[in-house]
């Protein structure tokens, strides 16, 4: 892997809780569903990176899941954010909106000398 694809990756991997967070947020979700909807952001996220990040996320208290029973196989969990995971994810979001104005002001000024 070059130096560009390791950075791009690490970059991708940074924002990847604040991503899943945020689709979470939106409603009770399925796993694959998540996967769906990073894939169609062009965020592209694995089973076996998901699940761990799931399961570390529920066990800080962020999450929450049901089972529900399925008509085409075992019960499913879906996930849904907790109070306390609403809070973090709306600190992860001025935390974002920071960074990003910092990230513009660094990368888009033009240099004098």
């Amino acid at each position: 892997m070059s130096n560009l694809e390791n950075t791009q990756a690490q970059m991708r991997k940074g924002v990847l809780e604040f991503c899943i967070l945020s689709i979470i947020s939106q409603g009770e979700i399925y796993p694959s569903d998540i996967i769906g909807k990073m894939k169609d952001a062009k965020l592209l996220v694995v089973e076996g990176t998901l699940y761990p990040l799931l399961t570390r996320l529920k066990n800080a208290g962020l999450l929450n899941y049901r089972w529900v029973e399925s008509n085409s196989g075992p019960p499913r969990k879906y996930y849904v954010l907790t109070p306390i995971g609403e809070n973090f994810l709306n600190e992860l979001k001025l935390t974002w909106a920071e960074l990003v104005l910092a990230v513009d002001e660094t990368t888009n000024k033009t240099q004098t000398i």
